[in-house]
């Protein structure tokens, strides 16, 4: 009875056995390299997959995942003979589990070693320079060679990467300093353009003042000029009306020989005002004006005895009363003023040669003169 329970303890172990050698779980994007005897039989793909007991063996599970390698710092020397440190990435795939598995013991490993000699390849023909400002240029170029030489091997080189290229301490610093002289320099061309911007808009502001400010002087020279011309106008229409209202006023007052006599030696002694004077002279005709003054029937030469014609009154002028307006031309409005001036002129000329014409051949005074001193000036009537 023991004996029988012993063998069927070893038959269900070895049953359980078994079906733990048939049945193999896969992982998603995993595959597993299966060998009979040593051979390569079949790829097991993702899931439930069921192999011949101690027969068949899972030999290698590769991933078909896309994988990041970053490799360690590698020294390589450029064309102009400098160490620099490059630190690179890979981003690899494996297209062919088969291949990956057996045409390549290590793949990682010949990755990280064809890199090494592709980089100092690229680089030994790359100067400083070139190495630090040409990342993308060794990107390609490393890619591309590295995609040629892992396609047997079942992978793809997707992306290369230089994380940092490190050039010697001495080279940094020399570097440095280049940097520092080069920013110094556009530092000082930018002051110096900044202070040329600066002077030249200083500059055109002075020149724009200057011109605005003769602009200013010569638009009010031409104010004062034109307000110059009118108040000039404006004066002599006033005085050209101011004579036309005293002769009417006179003609319309109709004096006679008299009040003009009187008026005539009235005017006597402001002739003899001021201390400068040292000479009175009378004037001839200051025997007819005492002689009309007396009997105020005589009639002095040019004078008529009595004024003819219709004289308008003067009228006081209203504070609301208009201004008369300027002519529209100023320069005929000074022509007709100056016309006016010179036929009053002719007028006191034409006056004066016939009072000279109806004088008597024997005047009854003629031009007298007396020094009188100017301290105690006689009075008209006595002086005569």
């Amino acid at each position: 009875m023991e004996a029988f329970l012993i063998v069927l303890a070893l038959v269900a172990l070895l049953v359980v056995v078994t079906l733990v050698k048939s049945v193999r779980v896969v992982q998603q994007q995993t595959v597993g390299i299966v060998e009979r005897f040593g051979k390569f039989k079949v790829g097991l793909q993702p899931g439930l997959n069921l192999l011949t007991p101690f027969v068949d063996k899972v030999r290698y599970t590769i991933d078909m995942r896309e994988q990041v390698v970053a490799f360690p710092p590698q020294g390589v020397i450029t064309e102009d003979n400098l160490m620099v440190s490059i630190d690179s990435v890979i981003y690899f795939q494996v297209n062919d589990p088969v291949r990956a598995t057996y045409e390549i013991s290590n793949y990682i490993q010949a990755i990280e070693q064809l890199t090494m000699t592709t980089l100092r390849n690229i680089i030994g023909g790359m100067d400083l320079e070139q190495t630090l400002t040409s990342r993308e240029e060794i990107n390609e170029k490393l890619r591309y060679v590295l995609d040629e030489a892992t396609g047997k091997w079942g992978i793809r080189v997707n992306r290369v990467e230089l994380r940092s290229i490190d050039p010697p301490p001495s080279i940094q610093d020399s570097m440095e300093k280049q940097m520092r002289a080069d920013r110094d320099k556009r530092a000082a061309i930018l002051t110096a353009e900044g202070m040329r911007q600066s002077a030249v808009l200083s500059a055109e502001g002075q020149k724009q003042s200057a011109i605005l400010t003769a602009q200013g002087d010569k638009e009010s020279r031409i104010l004062r000029a034109q307000a110059e011309r009118e108040a000039r106008i404006l004066k002599a229409q006033g005085e050209a009306q101011a004579i036309t209202t005293v002769f009417n006023a006179i003609h319309a007052g109709k004096p006679d020989q008299g009040l003009l006599a009187y008026q005539y030696l009235q005017m006597l002694p402001s002739i003899a005002q001021g201390d400068s004077n040292k000479l009175w002279i009378i004037p001839s005709e200051i025997g007819k004006a005492m002689e009309g003054l007396g009997s105020a029937v005589g009639q002095i030469a040019g004078i008529p005895q009595k004024a003819e014609g219709p004289f308008p009154e003067p009228h006081e002028v209203q504070q609301d009363e208009p201004t008369p307006e300027l002519s529209s031309t100023p320069d005929a409005a000074v022509a007709e003023a100056d016309n006016a001036v010179q036929e009053a002129i002719e007028a006191a000329q034409r006056a004066a040669v016939s009072s000279r014409a109806q004088q008597p051949a024997t005047p009854a005074v003629t031009s007298t003169q007396d020094t009188v001193p100017p301290a105690t000036p006689p009075s008209p009537p006595q002086q005569q």
